[in-house]
Formats: structure tokens, C-alpha cells, sequence
């Protein structure tokens, strides 16, 4: 088998905008099979798109056996429920993220994979795999900035859309969900290590009932990361890594365009010196890594468990800012 077959779990705006037209870019993704639980939105899709076979309904595409993958842009609150049903189904499974509502749901998922240990289960964070992230890891890794000491992102948008299911609390809204998610993983991931206590202030929308503004602060063994991030703020994001040497600053650092540069900094003493990644697509290269997991049998970039200790220090965020206290992560 040269490339996974995959089937596609919604029409869900995300996957036929951005993330299907990119893996069908990929060497090792074929895109064969797109469900809706309304067959004429399937077909529509697969259409536009030209996937061979559309389903009325998420159980006809998992009944096919000619489908190896699942991709999963269900809306958060249906991410656990219908991965754990592609497992049992004997699909390999990338779920977009967040992974679930909690982290005990989230934990529900990663035993689901630990009884199909021949499934490669991973979740969705597509900025990783972004050669710009790759090249900032490398840099702090081999000390150019000194010892790392903090982190700080900004990331926004403005959605007061009463329609829009990422303003709607019960299906997992809100801005820490849908964006805040990307600081948190993004200073795991640099750090290498998870925060042993945060701080947090979060904005409820009176109307919405989901969260608007949120600002924390993650304690590390070694440092700190802080952020904010809105879905009622002008569109923004940035992130600046610091050490005692020097610096690292991402222009776009979640969001990277495929049909331009990136633009990455590292400041020392000694000069600012700028790199541009070329021009690249982080879908494309997270469905090959995860193609190329399952064709060779080996670990997928991120493990599972990475999304459960994410939506650890989300619950923890939320429950400082309701204390009005540092938290620690886990929280009990």
C-alpha cells in the first residue's frame, strides 16, 4: 500500500476549506470517502472536491472497508464519541483538536486506542509539524537563545455570531477551546515539560456563555509562559520565546499561510537575523507524517496523551480564574 485511504467524518468547514485540498497535495494520502448526515451536503462536497464516494450518514463511511483512516472535524463535543466508534470500526484516527469537553473524556479516547494498540490515534495540532516550529524547538534545543525563560502569545479573532457553534457552551465554545488550546500546547511543546501551576482570568460572554478573553499564566520548572486570547478582539497573533541569549519571534505563528513564506526571527547580542521557511502546507505535512506512521508502523509524531495533559491545564485555567488563585496542573 503506497498511500492510506482516508474518509472524512462532516463537511465541517475546516476540512473542506483547509485540510482536505491539503492532504490530497500529500505523497501518502488519498482521499476516497466524505460522510454528512445529510447525503445531498456529502455529495456537494465530494463533488466539489472530487471524492470518489459520499455517505448520508458517519456509520456508512466507518462500515466501508475500503477506507484505512479517519479524519474527525466533528465539533468538539462529538470528537470522543466518534473517534472511539473509528477505532472499534478498525480505523486509524486523527482527531481534530481540542480532543473532547475534559480531560476524563479525553482519557476515555486514549484507552479506546490502548485496546486497538495497532490503530495510530493522534490529534490534530497542525502547527507542529510546521517547519518554522520545527526550526524554533531546534534553536532553543541548541541553545541560541541561552537558557529559556518565558514565552508570551497574543492570539484573537472576533466571531459574536449567535450561530456559530464556537459560541455555543454545549458544544465546547469559547475562546480557550477553540484558540487558547494553541498557547498552551505551543509552551508544552517548547518547554518540553508540563506547567506545574497557572493562573488565569477568564471573561465570560454574558449572552454566549462561553468564554471571550482569557489571560494565564503557566509556571515551569525553569520559566514561564503567558498569553491571551480572544474571540472578540481585533484578528491577531504573534509569538515571542525568550532566553537569557536572545530571542525567537513568529509572525504567524497557528495560521501559517501555504501559499507564501513564513517569516521566523532570532535575536542574539551579536545580530537579528531573519529566516524564511518556504512556502509550505502544515495539513499536508501533518496527514503525511500521520500516512507515514501507519504505512511503517511506527509512533505518530505526537502521542495521544499530549491532548489529555493540554486539557489539563485548560480545566485548570478555568478553575483558577473561578478561585481567584494559582491552580496547580492536574487540579483536584
Amino acid at each position: 500500500m503506497k498511500k492510506v485511504r482516508w474518509g472524512i467524518l462532516s463537511t465541517a468547514k475546516i476540512g473542506t476549506v483547509k485540510v482536505i485540498p491539503a492532504m490530497q497535495q500529500g505523497e501518502l494520502c488519498e482521499i476516497i470517502a466524505i460522510a454528512s448526515r445529510n447525503l445531498e451536503n456529502a455529495k456537494y462536497a465530494a463533488t466539489d472536491l472530487g471524492i470518489p464516494k459520499a455517505y448520508g450518514s458517519y456509520e456508512e463511511l466507518l462500515d466501508d472497508p475500503e477506507i484505512d483512516a479517519i479524519y474527525n472535524p466533528l465539533p468538539n463535543h462529538l470528537h470522543v464519541e466518534w473517534s472511539i466508534k473509528a477505532l472499534d470500526a478498525g480505523k486509524h484516527v486523527l482527531c481534530e483538536k481540542p480532543i473532547g469537553l475534559t480531560s476524563e473524556e479525553g482519557q476515555k479516547l486514549v484507552a479506546a486506542g490502548e485496546r486497538s494498540p495497532h490503530l495510530k490515534l493522534m490529534e490534530a495540532f497542525m502547527y507542529r509539524h510546521h517547519p518554522q516550529w520545527q526550526q524554533a524547538k531546534e534553536w532553543v534545543k541548541s541553545g541560541q537563545i541561552g537558557d529559556l525563560r518565558t514565552i508570551q502569545t497574543a492570539f484573537s479573532y472576533y466571531n459574536d455570531d449567535p450561530n456559530d457553534i464556537r459560541n455555543r457552551p454545549n458544544a465546547g465554545g469559547g475562546g480557550l477551546m477553540d484558540i487558547g488550546c494553541y498557547p498552551i500546547s505551543l509552551s508544552r511543546f517548547i518547554f518540553d515539560e508540563e506547567p506545574k501551576r497557572v493562573f488565569g482570568l477568564v471573561e465570560i460572554d454574558p449572552k454566549f456563555q462561553v468564554d471571550r478573553l482569557a489571560s494565564a499564566i503557566l509556571e515551569f520548572s525553569h520559566g514561564t509562559a503567558t498569553f491571551t486570547c480572544s474571540t472578540q478582539l481585533a484578528p491577531y497573533q504573534r509569538v515571542n520565546i525568550f532566553g537569557t541569549e536572545g530571542r525567537i519571534e513568529i509572525e504567524i505563528p497557528f495560521n501559517a499561510p501555504p501559499d507564501k513564506p513564513c517569516k521566523i526571527w532570532l535575536e542574539t547580542a551579536e545580530e537579528l537575523h531573519l529566516t524564511e521557511i518556504p512556502v509550505c502546507d502544515q495539513y499536508t505535512i501533518q496527514g503525511d507524517l500521520f500516512s507515514k506512521a501507519i504505512l511503517e508502523d511506527t509512533a505518530v509524531p505526537t502521542p495521544i496523551s499530549d491532548a489529555v495533559a493540554n486539557m489539563r491545564v485548560i480545566e485548570a485555567i478555568n478553575h483558577s480564574s473561578s478561585k481567584q488563585t494559582w491552580i496547580p496542573v492536574p487540579w483536584s
